[in-house]
């Protein structure tokens, strides 16, 4: 019985709403001038009791104005690496209605020099983000101490 009630609504097409729904007026959301201001929010994000045992992979959304929507942690992992999912990263930006992004992740070692994965992923977003019209304004590997930002070192 129940088979032949869902056979009969086949043709019946699903809706989808969009909704966007915010709890902080933009004339209070921090606003990014260089990748020192971003390190300087990312320290504030980060859990400093974890910040030199494991990595993780987070980014920060921001607006047509540069003014930032939000921090979204896309993962954990262990000593030497964590996961990152380019579908992730994505649906979290266009669920925030943000127009470009900063990838931010920290090296547990200490050392900010990034590695070939960093290089790849990095490439691999902007490339993505070309098609989806969401632009990668930087990405930044970060310690307690210090930061690498991609954009400074001319390598974005």
């Amino acid at each position: 019985m129940e088979t032949s009630k869902t056979l009969q609504n086949w043709n019946q097409v699903s809706e989808i709403q969009l909704i966007y729904k915010t709890k902080v007026k933009a004339s209070e959301r921090p606003y990014i001038t260089s990748s020192r201001t971003v390190y300087q929010l990312a320290l504030q994000f980060w859990n400093p009791d974890t910040i030199e045992f494991f990595e993780q992979f987070k980014i920060l959304l921001l607006n047509q104005s540069n003014k930032v929507l939000g921090m979204y942690e896309m993962s954990s992992g262990g000593i030497a690496g964590t996961s990152v999912d380019l579908r992730m990263i994505f649906a979290a930006a266009l669920k925030a209605n943000a127009v470009s992004l900063i990838m931010i992740h920290n090296h547990p070692s200490g050392q900010v020099k990034p590695s070939e994965a960093d290089k790849q992923i990095t490439r691999k977003i902007r490339e993505a983000g070309r098609i989806m019209d969401i632009t990668l304004v930087d990405h930044l590997i970060i310690t307690p101490e210090t930061y690498y930002s991609f954009v400074d070192e001319g390598t974005l």
